[in-house]
């Protein structure tokens, strides 16, 4: 509990949102929460509903999103976050576009909601009337911005350089993490709702932004991700043997082999590193004979594996407290695999030199760091000359950073670029500084989370609806509360009880070539973990009118989050308890007064309180809220 002064917060929507963290977390406001519980209450197919209707690479992200849901999950304030990524894969293997039964597009949602509803709403439907957009890259969020284009009624065309659909997720995430054929799936159920995609179609000088208008294509977005690795700064980056990270998962994820040796480093301490290193340990092994294939290169990687042949070692500038990966629930377990499977990590060590023989590396001089960060936070290493190694190796994966490729921009395009070769934009529109122009995903932001990816193309979608409708959007928030009975209401037994499980995943030594390594929660493990989800829908309504200060609510919670104290012993200024007095109808003078303060992190919806107040003045409500962005005109009417 907090020490007085208590500090008093007014109630407005902001407010009631945030106490629903896992949903003010996901960029793609995906209500990872009531999937969850409907989980628990074998409500399988309307949980899908809730996890794909905001989501149009839900199927992906319910293998290899980065879950901000989890690391914001309020459980977590308690002992561990629910392992809320691993049961939307649950629901996506079963009602998913990869599962034997999907569910159809245009299917409603259990609530007779439109599948874009939450943010496609009717105003907007069939807005487009079948005008042309052009949308650059086919990757989560040139997909994700086309899917909500063709909602909306417009005509979207996707270009893709490459051979196959799905950018970076496709390239970049290694098939044992992501396997291709959900992947493909994917794409294919975005692809009937009548979005075009023109492979091997890349934008250059003379085939550009202008070439595009004169086609007839009334807005662009871009969404090129970054495809190339950044160099390092130090002397013998240029031997052989030396490969960035992106170029080297490009080669493995389009089934060409890559010749590395037996001892494999591998620079920077991101998620790119981690696929780069765990790729690079099922790479091993002598060229298989003849012309056998992939089934023959994976009998030959396995021998190599467990005849404990190989090494992959990960150089990292960060120590593991300072490793953005490790301050997150799958960073986390994404280390733990990769110490599983025999990674070895060398932290606090940054590259002082490459030194090589007859033009191939064989050796890696290190220094010591002393920290990576200063004390605001920016990225600044500071380095220890009294640590000094020396490591041999085979071959040298660099991960220490991407960038977009944007060559095919012209001056005439008036597309401005940034220094760190992003294209410059409005963060909240994703407007570039040409008219009629989009950018966002790693194109517009550096390299992010791939949910962060799909949110931006559903906001460029937005704002080139609101850009060719010439109108200028709001943000409407529609609340409502249900209040339950209170004499019913109860939560599944012993849920304050239950630990957090990761999923579970096949045994190390079968972890060769493309096998997946995770697996699916049996259904008895998805209902256990998913029963420890804390309700943060559910709210602890107080109605001081009917309050007789008995304090039994406060005497009975088990976790101690409420307390009934004197009014002025809470921290408010004049202007805010005048508020506070007149939202309530009480008189500032002549009455003692209280106030209830309740720590909403700590409180677990037991329930316990609206059960033992005597007077019906503490109730248990479930939220809901939809945000709408709306055209004024539109959003006048609705007042």
């Amino acid at each position: 509990m907090r020490t007085p002064p208590y500090k008093t917060v007014l109630p407005d929507a902001e407010y009631w949102k945030r106490l629903v963290p896992c949903q003010t977390a996901c960029p793609a406001h995906t209500d990872a929460g009531r999937y969850v519980q409907l989980i628990a209450e074998n409500g399988y197919e309307a949980a899908y509903h809730v996890a794909r209707s905001p989501n149009p690479w839900a199927s992906v992200c319910a293998r290899v999103c980065a879950a901000p849901c989890e690391d914001n999950c309020r459980r977590g304030k308690i002992d561990s976050p629910v392992t809320i990524r691993a049961l939307k894969r649950v629901i996506c293997e079963r009602f998913g576009p990869e599962s034997t039964t999907p569910v159809a597009l245009e299917t409603d949602c259990g609530n007779k909601t439109p599948w874009h509803f939450s943010i496609l709403n009717g105003e907007r439907a069939n807005a487009g009337r079948g005008r042309k957009v052009a949308v650059v890259g086919a990757g989560p969020a040139g997909l994700a911005c086309a899917h909500d284009l063709a909602i909306m009624g417009y005509r979207p065309t996707v270009f893709e350089a490459s051979a196959v659909p799905g950018g970076m997720a496709f390239h970049g995430i290694p098939e044992f993490r992501l396997v291709r054929s959900v992947l493909q799936a994917q794409v294919k159920e975005l692809q009937r709702l009548g979005l075009e995609i023109r492979l091997n179609t890349a934008l250059s000088r003379q085939f550009g932004l202008s070439h595009l208008r004169r086609q007839g294509y009334e807005a662009v977005f871009l969404g090129v991700g970054t495809q190339g690795g950044r160099d390092l700064a130090a002397p013998g980056v240029e031997l052989d043997g030396i490969v960035k990270a992106v170029e080297f998962l490009l080669n493995v994820n389009r089934g060409y082999r890559v010749t590395l040796g037996k001892k494999v480093v591998v620079i920077g301490g991101g998620f790119v590193a981690f696929d780069a290193a765990r790729a690079a340990l099922r790479s091993f092994g002598p060229e298989p004979p003849g012309s056998e294939g992939l089934i023959a290169a994976l009998d030959v990687a396995r021998t190599a594996l467990r005849a404990g042949g190989s090494e992959v070692h990960m150089i990292s500038l960060e120590s593991f407290q300072e490793m953005p990966v490790l301050r997150t629930c799958q960073g986390h377990e994404e280390f733990e695999q990769a110490q599983r499977e025999g990674i070895i990590f060398h932290p606090q060590r940054g590259v002082r030199a490459f030194r090589g023989e007859a033009g191939r590396v064989r050796a890696i001089d290190l220094i010591g760091v002393k920290r990576t960060y200063d004390e605001s936070g920016r990225f600044s290493p500071e380095y220890d000359p009294s640590v000094q190694e020396a490591m041999e190796t085979d071959s040298v994966i660099l991960a220490i950073g991407q960038r977009a490729d944007l060559s095919f921009l012209s001056p005439e395009d008036g597309v401005e670029v940034t220094p760190q070769g992003t294209v410059r934009i409005d963060v909240q529109t994703l407007a570039t500084s040409a008219p009629g122009v989009f950018a966002g995903g790693d194109a517009a932001f550096g390299p992010r989370n791939l949910i962060e990816a799909v949110a931006n193309g559903k906001q460029a979608a937005l704002s080139i609806d609101s850009y060719l409708r010439r109108f200028t959007p709001v943000w409407s928030t529609r609340m409502k509360f249900r209040q339950l009975r209170t004499a019913t209401y109860q939560m599944p037994a012993g849920y304050e009880l239950g630990n957090r499980a990761a999923p579970p995943s096949i045994p190390t030594e079968r972890r060769t070539g493309l096998q997946e390594v995770e697996l699916p929660f049996s259904e008895e493990q998805a209902r256990a973990q998913a029963e420890r989800c804390l309700h943060c829908h559910t709210q602890t309504i107080y109605d001081p009118a009917k309050c007789v200060l008995c304090g039994r609510c406060v005497d009975v919670c088990p976790e101690h989050s409420l307390k009934l104290v004197p009014l002025e012993q809470v921290a408010i200024d004049g202007v805010a308890r005048d508020r506070l007095l007149d939202f309530y109808a009480l008189k500032a003078e002549g009455q003692p007064l209280s106030a209830m303060i309740k720590d909403d992190e700590r409180c677990i919806r037991c329930g316990l309180c609206a059960q033992r107040c005597p007077t019906g003045a503490m109730t248990m409500e479930v939220l809901s809220y939809e945000d709408r962005q709306l055209a004024a005109a539109a959003v006048a009417a609705a007042d």
